[in-house]
């Protein structure tokens, strides 16, 4: 069995994204509104005998940011980060604030040790190895002849 991604949220937000381009055609008469704005990391899912491996493009975070939860044969990855830039000056103040966040959801396959999956963190990449409970063995592809 394989890895398969699930996200609830996404196919409302294409579905919108899309009825929002066929309302609001991209002619520069009117500004579209935010939902083009929403993103979530691209993930790249890896497996070979021993572990699935995924990677989680996040750049910007800090490992603090993530939370990584296995609940009801489900993986869920999110993560959230704040900045705040604030600048004085004689005449004016001028405050940003920046807020990013985002949920990933992946099912689970039968043969995965769920106490055992860890993660890292490093130049913008969240590598999560998920193991296998039993080490495949090798598939044995025999041909039979027809007599």
């Amino acid at each position: 069995m394989a890895l398969v991604k699930w996200n609830p949220e996404s196919s409302l937000f294409s579905s919108l994204s899309s009825w929002m381009d066929d309302f609001f055609p991209d002619n520069g008469d009117f500004p579209k509104p935010m939902v083009k704005g929403i993103t979530v990391p691209a993930v790249n899912v890896t497996e070979n005998k021993k572990e699935y491996t995924l990677e989680v493009a996040a750049p910007g975070f800090k490992k603090e940011d993530f939370k990584l939860e296995v609940k009801n044969g489900y993986l869920l990855i999110s993560g959230e980060t704040k900045m705040e830039e604030a600048k004085e000056e004689e005449k004016y103040t001028r405050r940003e604030f920046r807020f990013s966040s985002f949920t990933r959801s992946f099912a689970l396959p039968e043969n995965v040790r769920e106490e055992d999956i860890q993660a890292r963190y490093n130049d913008g990449i969240l590598m999560i190895m998920i193991p296998k409970s039993k080490v495949e063995k090798a598939e044995l592809i025999k041909t039979i002849s027809v007599q």
